[in-house]
């Protein structure tokens, strides 16, 4: 376990957490896609340079990179020995993600690019909400897919705090 991809079902499933988390537990060093897509005031970077940001991170040794992004995921799935997917209930991601909001306004996370003040907005609550049960369908199928063209691949699934926490756990003891 050198290069780990951490996603997720959904913003708020706490991939950022654990991905940090799982860093200081292994001694690796973790990559935040949200860090290398959004410039300050929530500006989008041009996608050939978050594309060379992640073909960069990929060439090392070790690493750990969450984030969605799945335009981008054959870039750190090819070379990743690891995925890890969190698949929590949808209320509560959007509980965490109301949380992250409320706990973090008017900063912005070390997650996050520079000068992106944490915000919430009615759009972004739609989305997680119209896009969560058709990611968990085409999650599986990927994973299924994954599984039969490249078997060496090592695939987590977490599907509960308690699960999470074990894992990480496990890793400190």
């Amino acid at each position: 376990m050198n290069r780990i991809m951490i996603i997720g079902v959904s913003a708020g499933v706490g991939k950022s957490t654990f991905a940090r988390k799982l860093g200081e537990a292994i001694g690796i060093n973790v990559y935040h896609l949200d860090s290398f897509y959004w410039k300050p005031n929530w500006v989008e970077a041009p996608k050939e340079e978050f594309v060379s940001a992640q073909k960069a991170i990929v060439k090392r040794e070790k690493w750990i990179i969450e984030g969605n992004y799945t335009g981008t995921f054959p870039i750190r799935m090819d070379r990743a020995d690891t995925i890890i997917y969190l698949e929590l209930p949808l209320i509560m991601c959007l509980y965490r993600v109301a949380k992250r909001f409320f706990t973090h306004i008017g900063k912005t996370r070390a997650d996050m690019g520079e000068g992106c003040k944490e915000k919430l907005d009615w759009a972004f609550i739609k989305f997680i909400c119209t896009t969560y049960y058709n990611r968990k369908i085409t999650m599986k199928e990927r994973f299924q897919n994954l599984k039969e063209t490249d078997p060496n691949k090592e695939i987590i699934i977490l599907k509960s705090k308690q699960e999470i926490k074990a894992y990480i756990d496990r890793l400190t003891i």
